[in-house]
């Protein structure tokens, strides 16, 4: 099966660091975005507008896009939990607001510290928030797999919040397996539900791969249409809010099977791995990712005896 290429956002600076012990310098993400950038990706999430006394590593979240790297072509994302998280993002610079809904009311109160209706309701406020200043405003269904605190999730609470999105001008929806939870016939039957509701809805998919299903579960909605797919670089992150909710996709593994199945556009899987090293030593221990340990293939031919 041919199919057109991929668009990846990275994720590592937001969603992979957030959830580290160690507290990245500003200059040390800013170094991870440099990385992102010269590997080729185009779309980044730097930054999270959250409170800084529960999430400390976010608290230079202005310093950080004060200082990113603006080239054409490249938009820098911030997520927001609430609609003065979302204000902060505006003033800080960012070209994108990620909003965030959690499928769940106990997922929710844990993350945002209210049920998930209330952050539904201020959508409608990011949103007009976010196209009034000229940006992109896109939602995350958060917990679209599962729950760690309620279980299953239904589909239809799931289409509910796309539904919302899709009415106060969602740019693009993301379902995300918050937890690594879903398998590719969950994939398939909620992209397909989202679908049948919402038939021109930008749809995106955030995968972790707690459960070791991440990169079958991209396939899966390849398969199903989606093009646009989070990673992060190492495979590092999560959600320090919700119970063994470890890494997500790595990045440089996701590209290598792009790579391989032609489809990566001007990502280097390559330069991934190497960005994937860097992060190893810089955290001190092995990343999750595997390319950056098994190497590329084929490998580069030895040079020849002369």
């Amino acid at each position: 099966m041919k199919f057109s290429p991929v668009t990846l956002v990275e994720v590592s600076p937001r969603d992979g660091l957030q959830n580290e012990p160690e507290i990245f310098s500003t200059a040390q993400k800013l170094e991870l975005i440099e990385r992102a950038l010269a590997a080729g990706l185009r779309r980044i999430e730097a930054a999270s507008f959250v409170n800084p006394r529960k999430v400390p590593q976010m608290a230079d979240a202005e310093a950080v896009m004060a200082a990113v790297p603006r080239r054409p072509g490249v938009s820098y994302s911030g997520l927001a939990l609430n609609v003065r998280g979302a204000q902060r993002a505006v003033d800080a610079g960012v070209d994108e607001i990620n909003y965030v809904v959690v499928s769940t009311d106990s997922y929710n109160q844990a993350n945002q510290g209210c049920p998930s209706d209330e952050t539904l309701r201020g959508w409608e406020q990011v949103s007009a928030l976010a196209h009034g200043a000229g940006l992109r405003a896109t939602m995350t269904v958060a917990a679209a797999f599962g729950c760690p605190f309620e279980g299953e999730v239904p589909v239809a609470r799931v289409v509910h919040i796309a539904r919302q999105a899709a009415a106060h001008g969602a740019d693009e929806i993301i379902l995300a397996d918050s937890i690594g939870v879903g398998s590719p016939a969950d994939v398939a039957q909620r992209i397909d539900a989202v679908r049948q509701a919402l038939p021109d809805a930008a749809l995106r998919c955030h995968f972790h791969n707690t459960r070791n299903t991440g990169i079958a579960n991209v396939l899966a909605a390849m398969q199903a249409g989606v093009r646009v797919f989070d990673a992060s670089i190492g495979g590092i992150g999560g959600c320090p809010f919700a119970p063994g909710a470890t890494g997500n996709i790595p990045t440089e593994d996701v590209a290598y099977m792009l790579e391989r199945m032609q489809c990566a556009g001007t990502v280097s899987a390559a330069a991934l791995a190497d960005a994937a090293q860097w992060l190893a030593q810089s955290l001190g221990r092995p990343v999750p990712g595997m390319l950056s340990r098994a190497g590329m293939f084929p490998r580069a031919a030895a040079p020849a005896c002369p």
